[in-house]
Parts: structure tokens; sequence; C-alpha cells
């Protein structure tokens, strides 16, 4: 239009040139991210903050400095498999992270309870919000990848997190069962929807090794998963076996000490999606 500023957020006119308002959310002054990776689920209970996690220790394995920020709020089990229980501390700038062992920088609501079994009862809008100030609130130092480990589903939290942070990827976690083409398909379209790039699948639960003699048993029956690849034309990037190795390591807080070979096909990907 002829006088136009270019400011749209000023402008009540509906021209055609008129650009959508920004949604993204400002990071921390104080903050520096380069890359955001947010690993969804489409349902709960296919182990996706384990894989969130194994994908952090296999990232800083490769010498990256890594942050996790935990995004499913009403069910947070981050810090437990880090072995962290609270922040570093917190300065008129904003909240310093948790640390592990490792270097890994965690945020998660589970740090700012007073016990972590205290359940989280708020409503989406406000739970939403709190996620956001994980991004806008916390100083997270240097960060070259930052793994957002999302609640299950397409609800409010997701949303939010597609719509304020500047999200680089999805990695969408699923197991072997016969909801997966539906679950995972809206999973894909939601994304889609949002115009951010699905990297690929990771199956988790894939199969169970025989302690005995080495045989994979395929514990919730033949996957399905590379029929649903196909169509979307999108990679499976990893078959994670059942293993309670990893389990233990979890509940321990020790993921830092799990082998993450089996994961390494996901976090070279990322890597080469720069």
């Amino acid at each position: 239009m002829s006088g136009c500023s270019g400011n749209c957020s000023t402008c009540g006119s509906d021209c055609a040139d008129r650009k959508a308002e920004s949604l993204l959310a400002k990071l921390n002054p104080k903050s520096s991210v380069k890359k955001v990776i947010a690993v969804v689920s489409g349902k709960g209970g296919v182990g996706k903050s384990t894989v969130t996690s194994m994908l952090a220790v296999a990232m800083a394995k490769q010498g990256k400095r890594v942050g996790v920020l935990d995004a499913d709020i009403t069910g947070p089990s981050v810090p437990t498999a880090f072995g962290v229980t609270e922040c570093q501390g917190a300065s008129q700038d904003g909240l310093y992270p948790a640390l592990t062992k490792g270097g890994i920088q965690v945020m998660s609501i589970n740090l700012l309870l007073e016990n972590n079994t205290d359940p989280v009862v708020w409503r989406g809008p406000v739970i939403a919000g709190a996620v956001k100030q994980f991004w806008t609130d916390v100083i997270w130092e240097d960060v070259d990848y930052m793994f957002v480990d999302m609640p299950p589903g397409t609800g409010d939290v997701p949303l939010t997190v597609f719509q304020s942070l500047p999200v680089d990827g999805i990695v969408i976690v699923t197991s072997p069962q016969d909801l997966v083409s539906m679950i995972v398909s809206k999973a894909v379209k939601m994304a889609n929807l949002m115009h951010i790039p699905v990297l690929g699948f990771v199956e988790n639960y894939s199969y169970l090794e025989c302690p005995d003699c080495g045989k994979r048993i395929e514990v919730f029956g033949k996957s399905r998963l590379e029929e649903v690849a196909k169509e979307f034309d999108l990679p499976v990037l990893a078959r994670l076996p059942i293993d309670p190795k990893v389990a233990e390591s979890y509940d321990s807080g020790l993921m830092e000490a799990v082998d993450t070979s089996a994961i390494q096909g996901v976090v070279d990907t990322i890597l080469a999606s720069n």
C-alpha cells in the first residue's frame, strides 16, 4: 500500500501485503541457543523422555553444549534421569538451569517444586505459560542444541512450543503397536501445519533381545512404522530395544553413563540438518 511503514503491528488495514504477526517469544537476553529440536509423541508411554535424554547425552558426546527443556509440566521426569534436584541459582537477569555432571543444562518444573512428588494441578494456559517462561526467563549458557521433551498429543503445550520457540526440527518417538499409523499421522500433520520439518522417526520398545540366545523378540508385535514412514516420505532413524539397563539408569539418575550408540543415527541426522 502507498505510505506503508512496514510495521503491520500498528496498522489496521487488511491488505494483500500484510505480514502475519510473529508469535515467537524472545529468548532471555543473557541466553544463547543455536538449535532447538523438539522430541514429540502422539501418545504417552512410548519412552519419549528416555529418548530425549539419550539424544542429549549422545549429542554431548559429540562435544556440543546441550540443554534439555522439560516441557512435560504435569509429568516431568528429566531431572530424575540426570540425578539433578535444583537449579544453579538465580539473578536479576533470570534463573539458571540445573547442571548435570556431564555439563548438560536442564530445566524442569520439578526443579522448582518443594517436593518432586507434588502434583502440578494447573489449567492448560497456565501450563503453556510456564513452558514459555522456561525459554524467556531461564539463562541458557552457550547451548548448541536444545532438546525439548514435549508432552504427548497435540494440545496446548505442543502448540505453544511450536509457535513460541524457533524449533528447527522434530523427532517423533513411537512404538510398534496397532495404533501407530493413526497416532503418528496426527503428529506429522501437526508439524506440517506449523511448517516445522520432521527429521524422522525413532521406534522405541522395538524388540527384546534374549539374553541367552540373542534372538530378537517383537514383544508388541510386528512394526508397521515402515509403512507410515513411506507414506510421509520420512526416514526411520533408529529402532531401540527394550533394555532393562537403560530403565535402571534412568531411574537412578545415571543416564549419562548409558551406551547411546543405538541412537547415534538420530544425532548424525540432526547434525547434518544444519
